[in-house]
Order: C-alpha cells, then sequence, then structure tokens
C-alpha cells in the first residue's frame, strides 16, 4: 500500500473521517501530484520541498481557486505530512514553512425570524406525504441545528417523540441529545404517520424519498433550496444555511455560547463564536435605525 493509500486508510479508520471527507482528501492529494508531475519535480511526496509547495499554492491562486478553497487543500497536505512524520518517513514537514494568502472574514449567512416563522406558520406544505415530509425536514434542520449528513443518517431509533429527543451521530461518530419542542413532536407524529400509510417500513432511515429510498445530499438540498426560496433573497439557500440560521436565532434571544456549541456538535468554542459576529451586526442595525445620532 503506497503513502496516500496508507494515509487515507488511517484518517477512515482511525480519525473515523466521513466518507466525503476523505474523498475530499483523495482529490487533493490527486490534484497535488498532477501537479508536481506537470511542473516535472519527484514524484516522491518525501522529497518534496517547502518552495515547490509554495509553487503549487501559488499556482492555484492564480487559477482562480478562492482563500477559502487554498487554505482547505493546504489542511490537506499539513495532514498528509503530520502522517508521515508519525510514521517516520520524513523529519520535518516542509508545511511548516509555508505561509497561506489571509482569508476574507465572512459571517454566516441566516434567514430572518420573521421570514422563517412565514413559512413556518402561515405556508402550506401539502396533506400529503411528501408534503408532510418536507415540513418535517425543513423543522428538523432549522429547530435543531443539525447537519445535513446528520440528519440523512438518522434512524427511527434516534427521534424518540415520548421524551421530546432526537440522538445525533455527527463527526467522528461523536453522538449528542437536542431537545424537540411540542409543536415540532406533532410534524415528526404527522410525517410518521404520512409515511406509515405510503407503505414504508424503514427503521435503518427516518426520512426517506417519494421511493422510500434513503435521503441524499441533492434531495435535502432541494427541498430547503425549493422552501426558502419562497420567503427570503438571501443568496445560499442551502441547509447549512438553516444550521446558521439556528444558532444565530439562539444567540439573539439569550442562549449562551457553550450551550449553542453543544447543540450544534462543535468540537470547540472558536467554532461557535462565529455567530456573535451576526449579532453584533444586527446590534449596529437597529442603533443606526433608532438612534437619533446615529
Amino acid at each position: 500500500m503506497d503513502r496516500k493509500e496508507s494515509f487515507l486508510q488511517y484518517i477512515k479508520a482511525e480519525k473515523r473521517y466521513s466518507q466525503h471527507t476523505v474523498c475530499s482528501y483523495k482529490n487533493d492529494l490527486d490534484q497535488f501530484f498532477l501537479w508536481l508531475t506537470s511542473q516535472d519535480i519527484s514524484f516522491n511526496t518525501c522529497e518534496v520541498t517547502s518552495s515547490e509547495i509554495r509553487g503549487w499554492i501559488v499556482s492555484l491562486v492564480e487559477g482562480g481557486y478562492s482563500p477559502v478553497s487554498v487554505h482547505r487543500k493546504a489542511s490537506t497536505l499539513r495532514a498528509y505530512y503530520r502522517f508521515l512524520l508519525r510514521q517516520g518517513e520524513i523529519r520535518v514537514s516542509p508545511m511548516e514553512k509555508v505561509v497561506l494568502p489571509k482569508r476574507a472574514k465572512t459571517l454566516p449567512v441566516f434567514v430572518e425570524e420573521d421570514s422563517l416563522g412565514k413559512l413556518l406558520d402561515e405556508f402550506s406544505f401539502g396533506d400529503d406525504f411528501s408534503g408532510k415530509r418536507d415540513r418535517a425536514v425543513v423543522e428538523m434542520l432549522y429547530l435543531t441545528g443539525m447537519r445535513r449528513a446528520e440528519l440523512i443518517g438518522l434512524r427511527d431509533e434516534d427521534v424518540d417523540l415520548t421524551e421530546g429527543a432526537v440522538k445525533v451521530r455527527g463527526k467522528r461518530n461523536k453522538e449528542r441529545i437536542i431537545p424537540l419542542v411540542g409543536s415540532f413532536i406533532d410534524s415528526l407524529g404527522n410525517y410518521l404517520e404520512a409515511r406509515g400509510k405510503e407503505g414504508i417500513s424503514s427503521p435503518e432511515r427516518f426520512f426517506v424519498t417519494d421511493r422510500g429510498n434513503k435521503m441524499y445530499d441533492k434531495s435535502v438540498y432541494n427541498i430547503v433550496n425549493r422552501y426558502l426560496s419562497m420567503v427570503t433573497t438571501v443568496e445560499k439557500k442551502s441547509p447549512h444555511v438553516l444550521r446558521h440560521t439556528f444558532a444565530t436565532h439562539m444567540l439573539n434571544h439569550g442562549a449562551d455560547l457553550n450551550s449553542i456549541k453543544e447543540l450544534l456538535g462543535h468540537a470547540n468554542l472558536s467554532a461557535t463564536q462565529i455567530y456573535t459576529h451576526n449579532t453584533f451586526e444586527q446590534l449596529k442595525k437597529v442603533y443606526k435605525q433608532a438612534h437619533p445620532r446615529a
């Protein structure tokens, strides 16, 4: 097994990265190796220098990759060389002397409360199976803040309507419990009743397509994008926007950062703190509108 395959097996089996993440790492490494070949640089990654890696970084920037994408690809290389260090293949990582372009700080996109309220309180999703399922999907993402992959991975045993709680398996199979509110419990009950009438019995997948199959990334995205398009003009209308919206609305209504961190399944508080910027922006907006000298 070559170094790349050993590394990919390591992050999959020991680090327990998702298949999507493993695939992204593989694509990044393949892109790097292809660039080395195009530049007539030794394909032996143990012999690659910091200067040559900087050359690859420059080629990415000149090729139109955003700073965020460049940082992600560099992160893949950094993890790869850490693995080679651990294996004793190299003594020093060439990534130590690589300086990356600055990333512009972007605030998480979220939907205003009035818009979400209009969608959930006034809009009819329909009384058929698809309508009840779509409503449950949108509410699950907004009312729990879970990730799209976590929603797709839900099983029947994870959703306890009696106790009003859902068990979520996050990154690296870390589990967390999120409470469910009364009205949402009713929506989930309506969905399960409709699913039963469709003759779909699938304990291994809580949410299913119209044909009874497991939901996939694109199907969840299409549901969210369709309904958010009816109530908001924000550029992004993805499932992750509902996760951002959940955190922002919670913070705006007084929830503390540590509680939001636990609900989101963040590994550390720094990942959660970005939502405080959204709150500050909202305060500035209110200040400018209300203060006579603003």
